[in-house]
C-alpha cells in the first residue's frame, strides 16, 4: 500500500505515528505534506471567528486557548513525538510545505505521488479536490467516537457527558468534517490522574499510540476494512466549550474520578 501522509504540523499525529508506519515494509510513504496553515484575513475570516465567539463566549475562548496545551506540549510528556521533517531528512522521504491545505501545491504533489491512498493525520477541513485523488481516497483518524463525537476535541466532552469511556475512529473523508463511513474504531477507558488538564494530557497520548496500532492494522488487511467500512448515520457535532459547559466538564471530572477511586478501591 502505498499511501500520502498530509498534515498540519510537525509535532502531532503524523510525527508520532510515521515512525510506527515505517517499521512495516508493506507500507510504503510515498510522501509528507504539512500545511503552514496561511489564513486569509479577510471578512470572511473575522466573520467566522466573531461567530464562533458568539455562540462560546469570551471566557469559551480563552479556555479553549488554554486547552490547547493539554493536547500539544503536556500530551508530548506521555508519548514520544519525532520532529517530523527531520525524521523524513533523516528517512530519505519527500518532504513538503505547502501554504494551504487545499492548496494548488498540495494537488500537484498528491497528483504526482502516485499514492493509492491518502492519510490525514491531523488536519481541518479538506476540499473534495484533494481527497478525490488517490485511487481509494483519504482516510482521516479522529481521536474521538464517531458518530457520537464529530468535531469533538478528545475525552472533555465525554466527560461533560458523563462517560468513562473515549477512543478513537478511523473514517473515510467526504466532503463535510468527520461524517465519513467508519473503517475501523477502537474504545479506551479514561484513566483518572490528579488533575483535569493531566487526564486529558494522559488519555490523549494513549490515543495516539493506540490509533497508530489500529492505523497498521486497517493499512495491512485494507481491503477487508475498506470494504466493510459502515456509514455513520446521524451523529453530535460539538465545538469548544462555553464557560458554563467547561465548569460543568470540570464537576463531572471530579464526580467520576471519585466514582472511580471508589469502584478500585472495593475491588481490591
Amino acid at each position: 500500500m502505498k499511501v500520502i501522509i498530509l498534515s498540519s504540523s510537525d509535532f502531532g499525529t503524523a510525527a508520532h505515528h510515521l515512525p510506527l508506519l515505517m517499521e512495516h515494509k508493506e507500507i510504503e510513504i510515498a510522501a509528507v505534506i504539512v500545511s503552514e496553515g496561511r489564513i486569509n484575513k479577510n471578512a470572511r475570516y473575522y466573520l467566522r471567528r466573531l461567530k464562533k465567539i458568539s455562540k462560546i463566549g469570551i471566557l469559551g475562548a480563552m479556555n479553549g486557548k488554554k486547552m490547547r496545551s493539554w493536547y500539544r506540549n503536556d500530551c508530548a510528556k506521555y508519548c514520544h513525538i519525532n520532529d517530523l521533517s527531520a525524521y523524513c531528512i533523516a528517512n530519505h522521504i519527500p518532504y513538503h510545505r505547502v501554504p494551504t491545505t487545499n492548496s494548488s501545491e498540495t494537488i500537484e504533489i498528491f497528483k504526482s505521488s502516485g499514492a493509492d491512498l491518502g492519510l490525514s493525520l491531523g488536519n481541518g477541513f479538506i476540499l473534495p479536490r484533494v481527497f478525490s485523488i488517490p485511487k481509494y481516497g483519504m482516510l482521516n483518524i479522529h481521536h474521538e467516537l464517531l458518530p457520537e463525537y464529530q468535531n469533538a476535541q478528545s475525552i472533555i466532552w465525554e466527560l461533560y457527558n458523563g462517560s468513562t469511556i473515549t477512543g478513537y475512529t478511523i473514517h473515510k473523508i467526504e466532503k463535510t468534517i468527520d461524517t465519513g463511513a467508519i473503517v475501523y474504531r477502537e474504545s479506551l477507558p479514561i484513566i483518572f490522574r490528579d488533575t483535569l488538564a493531566d487526564t486529558v494530557a494522559f488519555n490523549y497520548a494513549r490515543l495516539y499510540d493506540a490509533s497508530a496500532i489500529g492505523l497498521i492494522n486497517v493499512l495491512l488487511d485494507f481491503e477487508k476494512y475498506y470494504n466493510t467500512a459502515e456509514p455513520q448515520g446521524k451523529g453530535t457535532k460539538y465545538t469548544t466549550p462555553s464557560f458554563f459547559q467547561f465548569r460543568k466538564i470540570e464537576k463531572m471530572y471530579k464526580k467520576l474520578k471519585s466514582e472511580s477511586l471508589q469502584k478500585n478501591i472495593a475491588n481490591q
